[in-house]
């Protein structure tokens, strides 16, 4: 994904926490090569005060989001005691009183803010709070496609690679349904388990638990196997896969499968 691709991503998200909390404006912003933030998108905005405003970790309410990474609200901006005030100026020239910042995150590093703000004073509500959590997980999402898809498109490094450990991993999972011995197939099974949580990736969707035959399809689709390719690995027919896949995708939040194989190794379902 250019960074193009990065800032429609943004957009798309903020428009989208504008309709669905009613906050009159938004704005976010992400890191560039990994250092500086600057606000480089905002909707609903009577000035150019925001835009392009550069963001210092620790300083403000955006910074104390990308020191701390979790949202962070104040009620009266210019009155909070708990953040610093290096932006009271663009702040009050926009208005602004009630703020709440909330972090993009992906492999557990900060890789942008969302902001959403009122004219008024007034606390801000769960509903607002769950709509900039949810534009900020579609950002995530958005940057974690792109990770992968740079990766998968990388040359390969010299000597075995992490990518031989998952082609390992797939085999494993479409051999052990196999192995009539529930013992040794309980061992397998083991160490598919093992290698799921080997690379240490959080942050995907909470909670989310895959059925074995699930977990079997993504890893076959993770592979690049089509659907009537994985069907023939692991004996099923093709209207099953899909079926197995259609699952997998709602309970990770995925549109594509490419997206639930991002989401299922975020979640530390797939190695």
């Amino acid at each position: 994904m250019s960074e193009q691709r990065e800032t429609a991503a943004l957009r798309a998200a903020l428009l989208r926490l504008r309709r669905g909390s009613g906050l009159p404006v938004v704005f976010g912003g992400l890191l560039q090569d990994g250092r500086a933030m600057r606000i480089g998108e905002t909707c609903g905005a009577v000035t150019p005060a925001l835009r392009g405003l550069a963001i210092s970790t620790g300083s403000g309410l955006g910074g104390k989001c990308l020191a701390l990474s979790r949202p962070c609200a104040v009620t009266d901006y210019p009155s909070a005691r708990h953040i610093t005030h290096e932006y009271d100026g663009p702040v009050a020239a926009e208005g602004l009183r009630s703020v709440i910042a909330v972090p993009v995150v992906v492999r557990r590093k900060v890789r942008g803010v969302l902001y959403g703000a009122l004219r008024d004073a007034l606390p801000i509500g769960e509903r607002v709070f769950d709509a900039a959590v949810a534009a900020a997980r579609d950002v995530e999402q958005a940057l974690a496609v792109r990770d992968e898809v740079e990766r998968l498109e990388a040359p390969p490094a010299a000597g075995p690679s992490w990518e031989e450990v998952r082609q390992a991993y797939g085999e494993l999972r479409e051999l052990a349904p196999r192995v009539p011995d529930p013992e040794l197939r309980a061992r397998l099974l083991a160490v598919c388990g093992r290698l799921e949580t080997a690379s240490g990736a959080t942050g995907g969707v909470p909670g989310v638990t895959l059925t074995p035959r699930e977990t079997d399809v993504l890893a076959a689709v993770a592979s690049g196997a089509t659907n009537a390719t994985a069907a023939t690995r692991l004996g099923l027919r093709p209207e099953t896969v899909k079926g197995y896949l259609r699952s997998a995708m709602r309970k990770l939040g995925a549109h594509t499968r490419l997206e639930a194989v991002v989401a299922a190794r975020r979640a530390g379902v797939l190695p």
